[in-house]
């Protein structure tokens, strides 16, 4: 077990003290009307402090292990937790690079990858036409566009603005990530941020009441070229913050849901939140 929260975190000392306040009460009462002999009273000294110190390990130890967490923000649940993100309900979020390319041929979309996996299970070669169809043709994404490169030599040449969200059955494929010459993904921080609040713009206008399940985004292949290193929980602090900020509100019984790669949980401290 890697240790995430440490072993004197204030917040694991807050909660010990919490649960401590509720079970005195009980023996402190107690202890008012009966008078115990000295000898026991020394034994409830050590049991109480053996059973004071295992309390507080096994919160420490509950902190290091948490797996899912639940803010309430604009009166609104969002649930983080570890999992499969295509094992959810509702709606589910794909990040694309800004052309909403599909060719998955470890070049422009990586096998590997959220977006790899996504069209891989879900397409053949026919069904990726009609969807590229769909997407040039669609409304709201034409209103979109933020340009054409047409030095492009490989990939699709229209470009969307960043945050933009195409709906395509129980998935929102949303453009979140510039691309380079050499097809490389990349953001500045001030841009993930945009993306981030146009993204939930984008979702209060579609979801409709449905939950929506959304993935770390961001987090992996992209490169950021203003900060030499993001940890995936400043990244996961930002959404959480962009979220706060943004008039989206889900109300019973949807939910909006962050799913964090198991992979990751070693670098993700949900206590901490």
């Amino acid at each position: 077990m890697k240790i995430k929260v440490p072993l004197f975190s204030k917040k694991v000392i807050t909660k010990w003290l919490e649960i401590i306040a509720i079970i005195s009460t009980i023996p402190s009462l107690f202890f008012i009307s009966v008078e115990m002999p000295q000898n026991l009273q020394i034994l409830y000294a050590v049991i109480t402090t053996l059973v004071l110190i295992i309390l507080y390990v096994t919160i420490w130890i509950c902190a290091n292990l948490k797996r899912k967490t639940i803010l309430t923000i604009n009166n609104s649940n969002i649930i983080i937790k570890f999992g499969d993100l295509f094992d959810q309900d509702g709606l589910k979020v794909i990040s694309f690079n800004e052309y909403f390319d599909t060719k998955v041929d470890n070049k422009i979309i990586a096998e590997s990858s959220l977006n790899g996996i996504y069209l891989s299970n879900n397409f053949n070669r026919n069904q990726i036409k009609k969807l590229d169809q769909e997407i040039a043709n669609d409304t709201h994404l034409k209103s979109r566009e933020n340009g054409i490169n047409n030095g492009r030599t490989n990939g699709k040449k229209v470009r969307y603005k960043l945050g933009s969200v195409f709906l395509n059955g129980d998935f929102l494929l949303v453009a979140f990530s510039r691309f380079n010459d050499e097809n490389m993904a990349e953001l500045t921080l001030k841009e993930y941020v945009q993306s981030m609040i146009s993204f939930w713009d984008e979702v209060n206008r579609i979801y409709a009441g449905r939950s929506v399940s959304i993935p770390l985004m961001g987090c992996g292949i992209t490169r950021y070229k203003d900060v030499d290193d993001i940890q995936p929980q400043e990244l996961l602090k930002i959404i959480v913050w962009t979220f706060r900020i943004s008039r989206i509100k889900f109300k019973h019984p949807a939910t909006a849901s962050i799913i964090i790669h198991d992979s990751l949980f070693d670098q993700i401290n949900l206590y901490e939140l």
